[in-house]
């Protein structure tokens, strides 16, 4: 078989695999979410099997541990968020009322300094860029719970994640065993070197990022009930959440509980104080948190992700958010593994004796 046959034989299995991603894509997301529950949870259950105990119990105590404390987890997060997100909504109309105030004082200020015509083209533009803007929101949003959390996905995600997140992980080492089977033997130790930087990435990037995330929302929640913001607990704790997008989080919380502080506080210290709970954050997580937790060896630039995460969530809701991050790894892989055959080749020098 020719080069050009093997990459083709690739190519048409690669469009398979799309194609079929595609059309089951309504019924997917319990299956990915299991598997990536498994994957997580996997090397746990590793160490219970490596003293001693049988996989399918191991896969069992894991994933039981993993229940509970999700559910204690719940049972202690969602009394306080629950209140304090009852109580936002209930401000809800005094915040845009304030907005919108001060809104209309900025374009009076402005109109003011600028001429009609230049006034008139900058009401035009921002007219025109807040509607893309919002048209490309309100487009993400009903994405997300259109395909998201329908009923029958959220009771399929409910009831079927478990029991495919347990038979993965009790045959997890059986299944590896049989892909690795399958690898051409021409290049299976290429594909294996692949996969196991792939596998290195995205598990150090996961199990960090997300070690993280737990770290600030803890951090940004406790921070901002001390210092004293009506809903700082939920806002902190959302902004924790959310920097699983690097720098999303930070921005978000900067601007959400600024913004609340401009409301419900006068002094411009407290608000000066609930600005730098961020600063210091951002600080925190880019030089100590992040180089501790991830790693250098986690080559996924922040554009990278949050172009992967955003083109997923576009595409498929929450289920292409899932499939993102390792879509994202594979192709990093590929494409470095690509640039460093391109340097070896006599295409990029002319001099490298031919194959």
């Amino acid at each position: 078989m020719t080069v050009r046959e093997k990459a083709g034989a690739w190519l048409l299995i690669l469009a398979a695999f799309v194609l079929l991603v595609w059309l089951f894509q309504p019924i997917l997301l319990p299956f990915v979410a299991g598997l990536a529950v498994a994957y997580f949870l996997d090397p746990i259950a590793d160490w219970m099997e490596r003293r001693g105990i049988g996989r399918g119990w191991a896969a069992a105590w894991t994933l039981l541990g993993f229940a509970i404390l999700s559910i204690l987890l719940l049972l202690l997060l969602i009394p306080v968020v629950q209140s304090q997100i009852v109580g936002l909504a209930g401000r809800l109309p005094d915040i845009v009322a304030v907005l919108q105030r001060w809104l209309i004082a900025g374009v009076e200020r402005l109109q003011g300094v600028l001429s009609p015509e230049e006034f008139q083209q900058v009401r035009d533009a921002l007219t025109a860029e807040f509607g893309r803007g919002m048209s490309i929101f309100s487009g993400l949003v009903q994405g997300f719970f259109a395909r998201s959390i329908a009923f029958f996905e959220f009771l399929s995600l409910i009831l079927v994640t478990p029991v495919v997140a347990f038979y993965l992980l009790r045959d997890w080492d059986r299944i590896v065993a049989i892909l690795d089977e399958l690898l051409p033997l021409e290049h299976r130790a290429t594909v294996r070197q692949q996969v196991g930087r792939v596998d290195e990435m995205l598990s150090g990037f996961v199990r960090g990022q997300s070690s993280v995330c737990i770290v600030l929302a803890l951090g940004y929640g406790g921070a901002l009930a001390a210092a004293g913001l009506p809903f700082g607990f939920t806002v902190g704790l959302m902004a924790g959440l959310v920097s699983f997008i690097p720098y999303m989080g930070s921005m978000f919380g900067l601007v959400s509980s600024v913004g609340l502080a401009l409301i419900e506080f006068s002094d411009p210290v407290r608000i000066g104080i609930v600005a730098l709970i961020f600063v210091v954050g951002q600080l925190i997580e880019a030089y100590l948190l992040t180089p501790k937790l991830v790693g250098d060896r986690v080559q996924l630039h922040p554009v990278w992700v949050i172009f992967a995460l955003f083109a997923g969530g576009s595409l498929m809701g929450f289920l292409g958010m899932l499939i993102a991050l390792p879509t994202a790894a594979v192709i990093g892989v590929v494409v470095r593994f690509l640039l460093t055959q391109y340097r070896q080749s006599r295409l990029y020098d002319h001099e490298l004796p031919g194959d």
